[in-house]
């Protein structure tokens, strides 16, 4: 997926796969994604690097948690569904996401490199900019509200 354009003709591809199966879900979560990285690249007017691909992605998955968070609440749990089926098929195409303990291990690694000492509340910011940027270069991904508290609580105690 380094090459511009990449991940749409795979997404092409595979909704045509989906299309054959009569997946009616997965059908739909593609061309979702397809119109997302499209209206993107339009909005930009150039071609979407593999990282704005993947940040489109990313912010696809958190607008699916936050309706997910928004039908349990309205007690709507068949629209939750929905929505979780549809950020399983989104993650497909993201970077495998970190678990928490390899999450943490990184967090404490970049607090102490981030300031070359201790590092307060107040250097949240630093911290933070550090994880991501280990992340990046690592080819992984996390979600930043996990990352966030994670970095607030090591910083805290």
């Amino acid at each position: 997926m380094t090459e511009a354009g990449a991940l749409e003709a795979i997404i092409t591809q595979q909704t045509v796969t989906a299309l054959k199966a009569h997946d009616t879900v997965r059908t739909g979560t593609l061309r979702l994604i397809k119109n997302a990285l499209k209206n993107k690249a339009i909005e930009k007017r150039a071609p979407l690097t593999p990282t704005e691909e993947q940040q489109a992605l990313a912010t696809m998955v958190k607008q699916r948690r936050d309706s997910i968070e928004q039908f349990t609440k309205g007690n709507r749990p068949e629209l939750a569904a929905i929505e979780a089926a549809e950020i399983v098929v989104i993650e497909e195409f993201l970077p495998k996401a970190l678990d928490e303990a390899a999450l943490h291990a990184l967090v404490v690694e970049s607090a102490a490199a981030a300031t070359g000492k201790a590092p307060t509340p107040k250097e949240m910011g630093l911290v933070i900019k550090a994880v991501q940027g280990k992340l990046q270069a690592a080819g992984l991904r996390a979600e930043g509200r996990v990352m966030s508290e994670m970095v607030k609580k090591e910083l805290a105690g």
